[in-house]
Parts: structure tokens; sequence; C-alpha cells
């Protein structure tokens, strides 16, 4: 529907109202609805589920297609990436949000800080999605409404060119809104508490849910110690469930993201139940570390399994957990992704100790095997030492090309005295084009960072600090904040226009007319960045 065409529909209902109606505009009530394209959560779900949907179709074609998104544990922080994101490259076209269960928990629970470990209230993440499709939909509202001003001024002009370039351009305008991946964790609890959320989450706009298969009351961190999964028929009654919650909500198409932490858990909850050799229950069990046993060496309170005509007792520590045998996880998570994906799972996500594209595509390969489009979410975490590990794989392969690297102590080589060395040049060449060779050769149809914005608040007010408290004084802020906002273009150096004021001044026209009182006028400071 045409701008023009909105208006003309609009203007036939206020117009059937007669009288009483007189003081609506049809002009500014299309204005107020184009500003507000995604009226519930439910909507935003549907056309961002098609979007991810096209955007799989596509990286099947060409591995070059892949996607990427940040982490953002604030509504107005995603807003300034997607505005960013539009200002730098003129499209959101395959960039989406990620909404990660550590920032939740470590900025966002009534708690106060805590631990990845599911302590925090299920209802702050769909809450969190909530506030970052509003802060994306204010940023749609505040573009537009810039438009319509363009568009008001240039008809007191009489620039009938330049104004059938603004309605244009207000007609293919593109939304702030995209994607969001959102972590669900392992479920909050059992199948029916995962299908609760799920509601909740899609609800609030997620067209995409990430799941694990650790324990929900064990959760723990995917980059720390202590995990333990659960055996694979609990983990797909969770699959089930999140899938029942998209068809019940009508988002027919969308995405369950499965994650697997099986690479670095050692320990299971429980012995998965099985009634025949092979099947899954039983693939599972095969891989807990266990001794052959007889008869009269069973122990009481001993928990005995039988495989191949032998009684096996199965390690089990102190807290009641099972141990696997050393060394099975990447075949663990092989088996897992394959569960995962034929039984309803859309992507995979394969929590890693180390950003290594050798490693993940051996497993991806082997996947694919069985699943032939079989594609990754992937965490390029802030958990690794990414400087660190790719020097340490520099090395490695130019050793092993019989490179002379004597001049290198592998152990050392975050110390700065190598960023200047050829082997640190060649490390951040790889580091760089990291996620289009992974995308290309191990299967990875999107790259997030989890924890980016965390880190960069924390730097910046680190800097800040640093700078305001210190000699530079109010220097530190102008110089280093304000001037460089002004230097590089970045909206919300306009702050009141930002937080809606200039929203705020055309709405009040809208109802009052002449006698709105508007905050835009000549006293408003922020005309002094008129220029910026």
């Amino acid at each position: 529907m045409t701008y023009q065409t909105e208006i003309n529909q609009l203007g036939q209902t206020i117009g059937a109202q007669g009288a009483p109606w007189n003081a609506i505009d049809a002009e500014s009530a299309a204005r107020m609805r184009l500003q507000n394209r995604f009226p519930t959560g439910l909507d935003i779900a549907r056309y961002t589920a098609k979007i991810m949907r096209e955007d799989m179709a596509a990286y099947d074609t060409d591995p070059a297609q892949y996607t990427q998104s940040l982490g953002c544990w604030h509504g107005f922080i995603g807003q300034q990436k997607m505005v960013a994101i539009k200002k730098h490259f003129g499209s959101t076209k395959r960039r989406y949000l990620y909404l990660s269960g550590w920032m939740v928990a470590a900025l966002r629970s009534d708690f106060g800080p805590l631990p990845d470990q599911s302590m925090h209230e299920k209802t702050s993440v769909p809450a969190l999605i909530e506030e970052l499709y509003t802060f994306l939909r204010q940023a749609d509202a505040r573009e537009l409404g810039g438009l319509f001003r363009e568009l008001d001024a240039a008809r007191e002009r009489g620039d009938a060119v330049e104004a059938k370039r603004i309605e244009h351009a207000i007609e293919s305008h593109e939304t702030h809104v995209v994607p969001i991946i959102a972590d669900i964790d392992a479920g909050f609890g059992n199948a029916e508490a995962t299908y609760l959320l799920a509601k909740k989450m899609i609800e609030a706009g997620a067209c995409a849910l990430q799941i694990e298969n650790q324990v929900s009351d064990e959760k723990q961190c995917g980059h720390q110690d202590g995990k333990v999964t659960v055996p694979h028929e609990d983990f797909l009654q969770k699959i089930r469930a999140i899938r029942y919650a998209f068809l019940e909500l009508g988002v027919e198409d969308g995405i369950i993201v499965a994650r697997t932490d099986s690479l670095g858990a050692g320990l299971t909850k429980q012995i998965a139940y099985s009634t025949e050799a092979g099947d899954l229950g039983d693939q599972y069990n095969s891989f807990l570390d266990c001794d052959e046993v007889a008869a009269e060496q069973i122990g009481n309170g001993d928990v005995l399994i039988t495989r191949n005509g032998k009684l096996l007792r199965p390690k089990r520590l102190p807290s009641n957990l099972y141990q696997f045998r050393s060394g099975t996880g990447e075949d663990r998570c092989v088996l897992d992704c394959i569960t995962a994906l034929q039984n309803g799972a859309d992507l995979l996500w394969i929590e890693t100790e180390k950003p290594h594209i050798g490693q993940i595509g051996g497993m991806v390969s082997r996947i694919r095997e069985v699943i032939p489009n079989a594609k990754l979410v992937y965490n390029n975490s802030p958990s690794f030492n990414w400087t660190l590990n790719f020097r340490q794989q520099v090395f490695d392969a130019w050793e092993a090309e019989g490179k002379d690297v004597s001049g290198y102590d592998r152990a050392k080589l975050m110390s700065v005295d190598y960023d200047g060395s050829d082997l640190a040049t060649e490390a951040d060449e790889r580091i760089r084009t990291f996620q289009a060779d992974a995308a290309r050769e191990a299967g990875i149809f999107h790259h997030l960072i989890t924890l980016p914005t965390y880190h960069t608040a924390a730097l910046s007010t680190d800097n800040l600090a640093k700078r305001y408290f210190g000699d530079d004084g109010m220097l530190g802020y102008v110089k280093q904040v304000q001037r460089e906002e002004i230097r590089q273009g970045i909206a919300c150096v306009k702050h009141q226009n930002m937080a809606g004021s200039d929203i705020g001044d055309d709405h009040k026209e809208y109802f009052a007319g002449e006698a709105a009182l508007k905050a835009g006028g000549k006293d408003n400071t922020m005309n002094q960045f008129a220029a910026a």
C-alpha cells in the first residue's frame, strides 16, 4: 500500500464519521500508522521468521551469504546498532540481533549480577525481547518522522520533484526491525516450562529460539567447567515443546537452534532409557565411562547396565552424576546435532573451546554425511582469547610447514613484543576473514558475538572516567565523546531527537493544532547541532 493510498483510505474512514471527526487529519493518521508498522510482537515474529528462512535458503545456495549479529543487553544498545548499520551500509540485510542469557543474568536480573546458571527470572528474557523491539520500532518512527518533516518542507518550497523523491523514500523505507535469535538457556525447567517460556518469547517478537542440551538445574556457561548434559529424548521433548509454541501462536516457520555443549561436558545427569541395542538411549549410554564387573563384585547401591552380554558399572560421582569417557566429546556432539535436526531443529550451535575452523568443519562434515544442508549458528565468543588463539594457530601451521619459528615463544605470543611481527600480521588477517572462511568451510550460517556490548560499555566508560576525573576534566568528555559524535555523524549527539522529542512535537501538532506547545523551538539547545 502506497503512502497516498493509506491517506486516501483513512480519509474515507474519517469522513464517514462526519463532524465529530472533522479535526482528525488523514495524512497525520497515516503517518502514525506507518510509524507503527508492527502493532504486536507476533507481527514481528512472523515477519522476521520469513526473513530468516529466506536468508537460510540463500546461504544454502551461496555460503558467502552468511548472516551476523551482536549481542545487546538493552533496547538502546540494539537500536544504536541497527541505526549504525543503516548509516554505514544502507541496509540491515543479513544483520540480526542476538539476546544472550549470560547478559540477562549479569545485567538484567532483579537479583543483581548473576553467573550464567539460569538463576535469573525467566520473564526477564521476554521482557528484554519486547524492550529491544520497542527501541527498534521507535527508530523507525524517528527516521520516518524526519522524512515527513522533509516532505512538508519540500511542499512549502513548492519543490514537487523533491517531494516526490521523499514520498518514494517513505514508501520504500527499510525497517530497523530484524530477527532476534533469543537464548532460552536449557529451558528453565521441564518441557512444559520450556513451552510456557517459549510462548512468552515468541509473543514478545522472537522468531528464533536457541536451546541447549544441558540440565536446567545444573546449567553452566558454555565456556566454564561443570557442564552436565541430558539424554537425547529429554532434549527432544523441549524441541517439540518449542515447535508446539510456534505453531500455537501462528508462527509456522519459527526457527529452533539446537545447541550442544557436549564438547566440553564430561558428565550426564542420568542414564538414558534404552529398550534395545543400538537405539538412541543405547547410543547415548555407549559413551559412559564404565567398569566391567562380575556378579560377586556388585556393591550396595551400584547402578549397572548391560551391553553385548557384559555387566557394566557406570562411574558415578558423589553428586550422583555419571561420567563420560574422555575423548568422546566430538562424537557426542555429532550425534547430538544429527538427532536434533532429525527431530525438528532447524539450525545447530556447537559450543567449542576455541575458534578453530578445522575442528568445527570436521564435525560439520560428519553431520552433513547424514543431513546435507546442516548449518550452524556460531558463537564468536569474547571468552576466547582471539589474539593468542590465532597466533598459536599460525605458529603451529608455520612449524608444520617447516618455517623457522625460533624467534617466537608459543606460550607468550600474546605479548605486545610480537604485535608488529609477521606472525601477528598473518594471525590478524585470519581473524579478519574468520567469519567468511568458516561460513565457506565449516557450514556456519550465522556468526554472532555473544557479549560485545558488555565489553564495549566497560571499555568506553573506563576511558571516559580516566580522562574526565583526571587532568582532562570536561575536555575528556568533549574531545573523546561529543566531538567524535559530531565528526562521525552519530545520531544520538542530538539526544533529545533520539529520545523522541520531535515525534512528541509532531503529535502535539496533530492533537492540538496551533495551540501546541512544542519543545523544538528557538531556545532548544539541540539547535546548536543543526549543522552536525
